[in-house]
């Protein structure tokens, strides 16, 4: 399969895993895809790297001898705030998700992986990560949807949905995030406030009544997808290169 060179001929990754064998592989299947690479065999030759040096993207592994890969990735986003941090998991681990998220990783990828999900992500990362700098615009658009943040309306083909204050809310919370797994907590504490985190009902019932608004079909939406144990992640049909946790899962029973 040939994967697009598309906006990754100027980006640095720093791969980080203590398996030699991995390491190889990834580095030349990074390079041959027009990422710039190196490697770092542990947590504390990544933090060497990340102190001397610019990088763009970190694939980081979350099981590492010595200095884990959640400390790791907590340091390394202290030391280079706007890097994108993509975390490598081991497949039925689901609270390292979380706990990789709440370290300051932009994504994860879960063993074993195919390079395909790998570049998307890593692709989808990079975009989020250059478009901090440019100014945010007032209407956000995915797909057939179309919001309007300044004056608060929703279009979907063309016609306005009627949301409530709290559904624009999270679902602006979303779009600006588009592409990013957002965790229950994450959401929660962004939308509703610091003290909210534990109403996880409460949260689902929102995310229900936005898919039914917004969803052709709600039992399978193709905007506002469930990443398992973890929380959400709006997807842009338009854009839909990484595969949803549970496509991954498909391919690989």
């Amino acid at each position: 399969m040939t994967i697009p060179q598309v906006a990754v001929a100027s980006c640095n990754v720093l791969v980080v895993d203590d398996e030699p064998s991995l390491r190889k592989v990834l580095r030349t299947s990074l390079t041959a895809c027009g990422f710039s690479v190196e490697e770092a065999r542990s947590g504390e030759e990544a933090l060497g790297a990340a102190q001397t040096r610019s990088f763009d993207l970190v694939l980081l592994d979350i099981n590492m001898p010595g200095l884990g890969g959640i400390e790791t990735c907590r340091r390394i986003r202290d030391l280079t705030p706007r890097a994108g941090i993509v975390m490598v998991t081991v497949r039925d681990q689901e609270d390292d998700k979380v706990h990789a998220l709440e370290a300051g990783a932009d994504d994860y990828v879960t063993k074993p992986f195919r390079l395909r999900e790998l570049i998307a992500r890593l692709r989808a990362v990079l975009r989020r990560t250059r478009a901090i700098d440019l100014q945010e615009p007032q209407v956000l658009q995915a797909g057939s949807l179309a919001m309007d943040l300044h004056r608060r309306i929703l279009w979907r083909s063309g016609k306005q949905v009627h949301l409530s204050p709290k559904e624009f809310e999270l679902l602006a919370y979303m779009m600006q995030n588009q592409g990013a797994p957002l965790t229950h907590v994450k959401l929660l504490r962004s939308v509703w406030g610091p003290e909210y985190g534990n109403e996880l009902e409460y949260l689902r019932s929102y995310v229900r009544m936005l898919r039914k608004k917004i969803e052709d079909d709600p039992a399978k939406p193709d905007y506002i997808l469930t990443e398992p144990w973890v929380g959400y992640r709006f997807r842009n049909p338009s854009e839909a290169e990484a595969p949803t946790a549970q496509e991954v899962e498909a391919k690989m029973l």
